[in-house]
């Protein structure tokens, strides 16, 4: 009897044991699982999103300044134009398309390009452009177009929000010519900014 009571305390020790390792088998998985599932979701610190809302010389220039720089340093850059902004990566030249009224204003009110873009403290009906201009030239400080064709050249993404080109009557074809240059809504900005670990709004 002593013989039996003891293999079965010794069956049961074991079972308990297995059952214990069964366990923290499954719990250390289920950790795996989760610090997995923790390390997707977090922000990818390689890359950068600039949403520019304004359309100023100055802010575009700091827009393109980051842009590039970062780029440069091998991050993933995103700029997304909307609003006042989007008027700025206008080509220049006649508006096409057939338009509203409305959207005729904007189009003669807004800049044609970013090189008629105003500065947005002391342009003083353009003198301020000018000065900044010539002293840019001068420190050998590069300009707005080039820099724009830096960011190209670095891949830098543009990304253009349809609503504001349908609120203001801007056809596609007045844009730029830009290798890297897409349409999009806020829900891709959205999606963009929940994964980068950098969104500036200039």
């Amino acid at each position: 009897m002593s013989t039996a009571g003891s293999t079965m305390e010794h069956r049961s020790t074991t079972d308990d044991s297995s059952n214990t390792i069964q366990d923290l088998e499954a719990r250390l998985a289920q950790l795996e699982s989760s610090l997995a599932a923790l390390q997707d979701s977090q922000p990818d610190t390689n890359r950068m999103n600039l949403l520019v809302f304004e359309g100023s010389r100055d802010r575009l220039l700091a827009s393109f300044v980051m842009a590039t720089g970062a780029a440069a340093c091998g991050m993933e850059v995103a700029m997304f134009f909307t609003f006042w902004g989007t008027a700025a990566l206008r080509k220049g030249g006649p508006q096409l398309g057939k338009k509203s009224l409305v959207e005729r204003a904007f189009g003669t009110m807004l800049p044609k390009s970013a090189s008629h873009t105003k500065l947005s403290h002391m342009d003083m009906c353009g003198m301020g452009r000018f000065m900044m201009g010539k002293e840019m030239q001068k420190k050998n400080i590069a300009d707005l177009d080039s820099l724009i064709a830096t960011a190209a050249d670095l891949g830098v993404r543009i990304q253009v929000c349809e609503m504001s080109m349908n609120l203001m009557g801007i056809r596609r074809e007045e844009l730029i010519d830009y290798p890297h240059l897409d349409f999009c809504g806020v829900a891709k900005f959205v999606d963009d900014a929940a994964t980068a670990n950098t969104t500036l709004f200039i």
